[in-house]
This record gives structure tokens, C-alpha cells and sequence, in this order.
């Protein structure tokens, strides 16, 4: 039986009420492969973009593409701590980067953990962002690699799979690409030549110029490397005779890591792929406009387990929308932003039809060291990003503003529009114990921070080894 939520706790998180209940257990228990990239974003071809990944490209027209998936946060903790656990990132006590000294309230919330109490089998395969020791998260197996990118992840993967694990399984495997390399002033991480840069377009915040071309061909290609990663191991899927009975979630944490994208609320940044494929009704190359969240996956995996929701859950499963049962799960997705580098507390709630994005303190400049350094930042820089301001308050019509640029948060006219939007995510904030709420975050001892004023994530550092 699934779990019951009041409906003023629906409301508030923005589900829509009755949740579907799961009266009866599946006849076997499906398989769980979780494939996960590092800031890809929507930026891949069943998306649309002129991105060549033909093996998520089969994948999405063997399965299910949700075209209007968010994550939690759109930093890299936050995001995964989020569809992980299952709630928003400041109740799973994530509210920076696990390197940087954050960490889970209780690891014990973690879906490795609980499927591990569940009678699957756990295994970790390359990279994760929720702990600095994954054993501590619930996986029994864990493989020692040279490096997390796919040239070591993905035969790793592959050895596991054909090694016929003990079923059901659980096994995540987690890509280094399409992130930047911190040690290369932001250059991809590419194990062939650079890309192309002549014939590519910038992501749409960007402007169209060679520095943002060049920086986009790059991230090109390492979308390439992970695509191989992606069709390695489920071709090895394939092989195993696994496929059938094992529910493949490809998806990543959050946007691209360009500035406007990347750690910003807007859905360049909160906006993810999501693909699904096997048993309930994640088949057939379906796709999907309803509004979901990654916190909507972990309810979705217990449906199909059979397994009854732990109390923390926050959001609703998905399956009876691969069953064609509803059109609709939620009313509006909410993402958050605490730290990330540096401290920089913002919140945000989206409907189909609305965005609204708050930005509590006195900053009213860009946060430079929590933009990853690129091509593309440092043309911005050179143009006066620093010099920039930002709304406290924003309000966006998605519907004839989909890029978020027209903010509407002082137009009388849409002043009954702002109060609905700041009231639903007051009541999520409150409903979810916001610390935002008493005030500033501060952050748990020993935590390295960057300074807003800082201009790179990397200052911070070379200032500790100076002092060193």
C-alpha cells in the first residue's frame, strides 16, 4: 500500500491528489540499471538538439522520454541527493557539494541503502556525488577504477553484467562526462581531438560567437564519449539476456555547465533528460509532456518492487502515467539552489505556465565562482558579466518566454499571478522545514566555501595552498 498524503500535503508539494495506491505486488522484481551523466542537461538527440547519441537516441524509441523532467537542484550533490533519496535537497540535509564537506542527514534514506534492506543486490560502478565514501550509502559491490570516465566505467560496468549478479539487482553507473576537467581552465573532458566548432550552435543563453561555438563542439564530444558509455553497457544488458526484466533509467543532475545554465533555476538549469525503459509500461518509444521531478523516481521504483513507500518521500510515482492511467502527476516542480561553491540561496517554483525564482540576501551581482570556467565565461567576463545585476524576484511566462528573459515580477498586471506563485512556494518551504527560513545557512564546520566575490570555484583552493 502506498503511502497517503493529506491533501494539504499534496498541495504543498505540488502533487496532484489522490496518489495511485499499489495493491498488489509484481509477479518478479525488476532489475535496476541507473546510468548517469555528469551536467548534460536536455542536450542530447532524442531532445532535439544536434547532438549525435544514437544509443540514448534507441533507447528513447525503446522506452519512455520525459520531456519535461527536473531536478531537485541544479548543483551536483543537491541534484543526486534529490532523486536519490527522494525529497527535496534541504530536507535530505544536502545543501552543497559532498567534496566540499555537505552530506547526507541520514545515508540510510538512500535508495542504494533501501533497496539493499529490500532484498536487492547493490553495486556502484564509476562515479556518485552523495557521499565521500559510497560504502557508506548502501552498495555492496563497488568496484576500484583508474579513473570515472567511460574508457574505465563502462567496461567495468560490462564485466558486472556478464558476470550474471544475483537478482533483483540494483547497479549504478555513474559517468564523469560531460563535466569539465577543474585542472584545465574548464576544458572538456575529451579522449579524442576537440570538436568542430564551424557548424555548432551555442545553447540558447549564449550568444553566437566563436569562443561559445568551440566551447559547445567540445561539450559535443564528450556527449559523444558518453553516448559510447551508454551503448556499451546496454549492449552487455542485451547479451546478459538481463534486458527484459530490468528497468533502465538514463538521466543526468542537472543543465550543461555553461554560465545561465548550470547552477541558475532557470529550466536551463533545472531542466533534465529522463529516459526510461522496461517493465510497467516504459516501453514502446513513448513520449511524455507531463511535469515531473527526479524525486518521482524513487516512489516510481517502489511501485514496481512491490515495495511499500518509506515516510520521506516527497514525491509520486510514474508508472501510472506509462500506463496511460493520467495525464498529469504534479502542478509545479520546485528547485533549489544553497550553496554550491559559494553560498548563493536561491529557491524556485514552476508550473506549466509560470516560473518564479527568489534570491534571498543582499547579492545583487553574479556569483562568478559558482560558474564553472569555460570558453564561453570567459568571453562573458570580457563583455562585463561581473558587472550584471539580478532580480531578487523573478517571474517568467513560459509560455511566450520560454528562455526566462522578460521578468514580469513588477508588472502590475501580473500581480495576482506573483502573490499565487510566492504563496505556493512559501507553503513548500514551510512544509519541507526550509532552514532558509530562520535566516542565513550557515554551513557545517570544516566546509570549504568559496567568497561570492571570488571569480573562479578555484580561488578558494589556490588561497589554501598559499597558506599551506
Amino acid at each position: 500500500m502506498s503511502r497517503k498524503l493529506a491533501k494539504s500535503a499534496c498541495d504543498a508539494l505540488g502533487l496532484l491528489c489522490p496518489p495511485t495506491s499499489n495493491e498488489t505486488k509484481p509477479a518478479k522484481r525488476p532489475n535496476i540499471l541507473y546510468i548517469h551523466s555528469h551536467d548534460t542537461g536536455r542536450y542530447i538527440q532524442p531532445y532535439g538538439y544536434a547532438v549525435p547519441t544514437p544509443h540514448m537516441q534507441r533507447l528513447a524509441e525503446q522506452g519512455m522520454v520525459f520531456r519535461q523532467a527536473f531536478c531537485a537542484g541544479p548543483t551536483c550533490s543537491p541534484s543526486r541527493a534529490g532523486l536519490l533519496t527522494g525529497q527535496c535537497a534541504h530536507r535530505s540535509g544536502m545543501l552543497g557539494l559532498t567534496h566540499r564537506g555537505f552530506s547526507l542527514s541520514d545515508p540510510n534514506q538512500h535508495l542504494a541503502a533501501f533497496l539493499g534492506r529490500n532484498g536487492y543486490t547493490t553495486a556502484l560502478c564509476g562515479f556518485q556525488h552523495e557521499a565521500r565514501d559510497p560504502s557508506t550509502l548502501g552498495y555492496q559491490t563497488i568496484p576500484q577504477l583508474p579513473s570515472r570516465h567511460v574508457k574505465d566505467v563502462a567496461p567495468a560496468a560490462v564485466e558486472y553484467l556478464r558476470s550474471r549478479p544475483a537478482e533483483p539487482f540494483f547497479l549504478s553507473v555513474g559517468f564523469t562526462e560531460t563535466h569539465r576537467l577543474a585542472s584545465a581552465k574548464g576544458a572538456f573532458a575529451l579522449t579524442g581531438p576537440c570538436g568542430d566548432g564551424r557548424y555548432v550552435r551555442p545553447p540558447a543563453p549564449l550568444p553566437d560567437t566563436r569562443q561559445t561555438r568551440d566551447d559547445m563542439a567540445d561539450f559535443i564530444e564528450s556527449a559523444r564519449e558518453y553516448d559510447r558509455g551508454v551503448g556499451m553497457v546496454l549492449d552487455a544488458l542485451d547479451q546478459a539476456g538481463l534486458a527484459e526484466n530490468t528497468l533502465v533509467i538514463n538521466t543526468t543532475d542537472h543543465g550543461v555547465p555553461f554560465p545561465a545554465l548550470k547552477c541558475h533555476l532557470t529550466d536551463h538549469g533545472i531542466g533534465v533528460m529522463c529516459i526510461l525503459r522496461g517493465p510497467g509500461g516504459f516501453s514502446g518509444g513513448k513520449v511524455c509532456d507531463a511535469m515531473v521531478s527526479q524525486i518521482d523516481l524513487f516512489p516510481t521504483l517502489c511501485e514496481l518492487a512491490g515495495l511499500e513507500e518509506p515516510d520521506w518521500l516527497e514525491g509520486r510515482s510514474l508508472a501510472p502515467l506509462a500506463r496511460g492511467e493520467i495525464e498529469q502527476v504534479r502542478q509545479a516542480v520546485f528547485s533549489e539552489v544553497t550553496y554550491h561553491a559559494a553560498y548563493e540561496p536561491q529557491r524556485c517554483v514552476r508550473t506549466q505556465r509560470w516560473k518564479y525564482i527568489r534570491r534571498y540576501g543582499d547579492r545583487v551581482k553574479p556569483v562568478l565562482s559558482n560558474m564553472d570556467e569555460g570558453l564561453s565565461k570567459s568571453y562573458l567576463r570580457e563583455h562585463g558579466l561581473a558587472d550584471r545585476t539580478i532580480a531578487q524576484e523573478q517571474l517568467y511566462d513560459l509560455c511566450f518566454d520560454p528562455n526566462e528573459v522578460n521578468n514580469l515580477a513588477g508588472d502590475p498586471a501580473r500581480a495576482s499571478v506573483l502573490e499565487e506563485m510566492r504563496n505556493r512556494l512559501a507553503q513548500w518551504m514551510e512544509a519541507t522545514s526550509d532552514p532558509l527560513l530562520q535566516g542565513p545557512v550557515p554551513a557545517p564546520a570544516g566546509a570549504i566555501v568559496s567568497s561570492q566575490d571570488d571569480a573562479t570555484p578555484d580561488d578558494v583552493d589556490n588561497r589554501r595552498k598559499k597558506k599551506g
